[in-house]
């Protein structure tokens, strides 16, 4: 772990496409340099929440108490004040839509009483799907020198996501939530605009660049890439777009 400090992250450009049904390795580029994953994060809050779901540790329909911690995750959250409640499905499709903060952080306080312990738990879960280079302090992927992985180990969550809750995967082609009478349109361009993209999730902060996990099918074959420290989200989307067609065949008509 101590090679992980505050200096061995940098938002440098890397790439990985996978075949997902054999994990074959079909292009990388810096596949296994240390980046920071920004909203990538939820990935793992969200794979752990769906292993409780299936745990019977909590159900849909039970209420997460937003604490004053959570309440605090700028800059997108639900804000429905600390003290008030949202159910476990609201802070799901928070987490995949929105990319909700303290929809993450209320799990999180649920299912390991703090951030700190729900990070590693993270880190634990990670090690466990051959996540070997990934380190999680926090659960909504805001800014800690500290939480690193690399496109090769995003890849291998997003894989790990299709084949251990491919129900729940699903949700990840969500594009428009509504939320007690307010609709949000997501951060997933591609969802929208690219034939055959199924997911996955989108990040940035000012450390990371702009992130993308993103699946897409066409026929029988399915790819999952990864796109890291895009200068923009459209350029970062174009590259993914890019990568889609090399590999299923030109689909996105550009």
């Amino acid at each position: 772990m101590a090679a992980f400090g505050p200096s061995s992250a940098e938002a440098g450009r890397a790439h990985v496409i996978l075949d997902a049904n054999t994990g074959q390795i079909l292009e990388a580029e810096n596949a296994d340099a240390i980046n920071y994953p920004a909203s990538l994060t939820k990935m793992m809050t969200l794979y752990l929440t769906f292993e409780a779901l299936h745990q019977k540790r909590f159900g849909w329909d039970d209420r997460l108490v937003m604490s004053e911690n959570a309440e605090s995750k700028e800059p997108y959250k639900f804000a429905v004040g600390a003290g008030n409640k949202i159910t476990v499905r609201e802070a799901v499709m928070g987490m995949i839509v929105l990319s909700t903060n303290d929809a993450a952080v209320a799990v999180a306080e649920t299912l390991a009483g703090s951030e700190q312990a729900f990070g590693q738990m993270m880190t634990a879960k990670a090690r466990a799907l051959g996540m070997t280079s990934t380190v999680f302090t926090n659960p909504a992927g805001l800014p800690d020198p500290n939480q690193v992985t690399t496109a090769a180990d995003m890849a291998r969550l997003g894989l790990a996501l299709m084949r251990d809750y491919p129900e729940e995967y699903k949700l990840f082609s969500t594009t428009r939530f509504t939320f007690r009478s307010m609709k949000f349109r997501g951060h997933n361009k591609l969802l929208s605009t690219y034939p055959g993209a199924d997911g996955i999730k989108t990040g940035y902060t000012k450390a990371s660049g702009y992130n993308l996990v993103s699946s897409a099918s066409n026929g029988g074959r399915r790819v999952v890439g990864v796109v890291l420290g895009g200068d923009s989200a459209a350029e970062r989307d174009d590259q993914m777009a890019a990568l889609f067609d090399k590999y299923l065949g030109a689909q996105s008509g550009q």
